[in-house]
């Protein structure tokens, strides 16, 4: 077994359901390809770099399975189809119904056409190092050495990636 980190974040609803209801779905999908062993709480963040749209609920989970990461990136972007999240036709950092990153998987380092682990922009993300902090502090990135407790430190202290930008809400 393997565990994946997977970043949740929702701004938009989707068939009568709020965004906090859209995470909270993805999370039971989720548990159908494994055992989700920690979950963070929710986290509402302002936009980053598309400023004009609501802001973002984020949340993180460490999931157990054996699904091997192509097969299991493959089942993220099933789980945000279901959702009504259509990438082909939303703006990149637009509003989307759901968003589910894989950005951790063991301590596999990938970089294929359609996968790069870990997740090319985890260290400079706050909206993902505060959930994935709660959860596993101590986990190292496996290219940068350092923590996610570390990583997350060395954010800035200011602006869009600042820690008043990104705060928990549940």
């Amino acid at each position: 077994m393997s565990i994946a980190h997977i970043a949740l974040g929702s701004n938009s609803p989707f068939q009568g359901l709020e965004p906090a209801e859209l995470l909270n779905a993805a999370k039971i999908a989720l548990a159908h390809a494994g055992r989700v062993r920690a979950s963070s709480s929710t986290y509402a963040t302002e936009p980053v770099g598309f400023a004009d749209q609501p802001a973002f609920l984020n949340a993180v989970i460490a999931l157990e399975t054996s699904i091997a990461p192509h097969p299991l990136l493959e089942t993220l972007l099933t789980i945000e189809r279901n959702y009504g999240r259509d990438r082909s036709s939303t703006p990149r950092n637009g509003p989307r119904t759901l968003d589910l990153d894989l950005l951790l998987y063991d301590q596999l380092i990938l970089e294929t056409t359609d996968l790069v682990l870990p997740h090319p922009r985890l260290a400079e993300r706050r909206f993902v190092l505060a959930p994935l902090a709660e959860i596993s502090p101590t986990l190292l990135h496996p290219v940068l050495g350092a923590t996610i407790q570390q990583l997350l430190a060395q954010l800035p202290a200011t602006g869009e990636n600042g820690p008043k930008a990104v705060r928990r809400v549940s």
